[in-house]
């Protein structure tokens, strides 16, 4: 398990509603896809990538579509054939896309069980360890937490994950508009947490 970076976010995430929940995961996922689907490019396997997208399009639909039915039972057991074992591979993003299909997991079990706090802190906390991992894994060596808190690009997640927290406190009610608006934000980036770029 990757040490998680204390975030101050994960206390005031407690104030917000599921669905606000949902939308902070599914963000945080969204901007962890391009990992997944550049490895699955690489590794010639563009069917997986076209999956896991698919699945997270669900995601989607169901936050922002009224009384969708989706058996999310059934896509947690199609996102389970498709994660990558990390000991078939000896790169670094094997690490990345592990990652990002255990964060869309984690999306799938808070909608299945309805334990969103607790994964969206999950999530969060993943999106970073990617971060911290690959930092490590190219200098070397360990980074103590003060030296990953002066990291411009872990400072720079740190800054995109509060301001997606304070993009969804300030809503009253579920508001389908922004959460389109987010998504399509962060698509059309094209740019991974860890700064990896996959167009479609």
């Amino acid at each position: 398990m990757q040490r998680a970076l204390r975030n101050p976010i994960h206390k005031r995430l407690e104030n917000l509603e599921s669905w606000q929940h949902l939308t902070f995961m599914a963000a945080l996922c969204e901007r962890m896809a391009p990992n997944f689907k550049l490895f699955c490019q690489m590794h010639h396997q563009e069917r997986e990538g076209k999956i896991y997208q698919n699945i997270l399009n669900l995601v989607w639909e169901y936050l922002t579509i009224k009384d969708i039915k989706i058996n999310f039972e059934n896509q947690l057991e199609k996102l389970e054939n498709i994660i990558p074992d990390v000991n078939d591979y000896d790169n670094f993003g094997v690490v990345a896309a592990l990652d990002a299909a255990e964060a869309l997991a984690e999306i799938l079990h808070a909608i299945i069980a309805g334990e969103t706090l607790e994964k969206a802190i999950e999530i969060s906390q993943i999106s970073l360890g990617t971060m911290t991992l690959l930092l490590e894994t190219e200098n070397g060596r360990d980074f103590s937490e003060q030296e990953l808190k002066e990291n411009e690009d872990i400072q720079r997640e740190l800054d995109i994950q509060w301001q997606i927290y304070r993009l969804l406190k300030d809503c009253e009610k579920r508001d389908v508009a922004l959460i389109l608006d987010l998504k399509h934000e962060i698509r059309a980036e094209c740019i991974s947490n860890i700064g990896i770029e996959f167009k479609q």
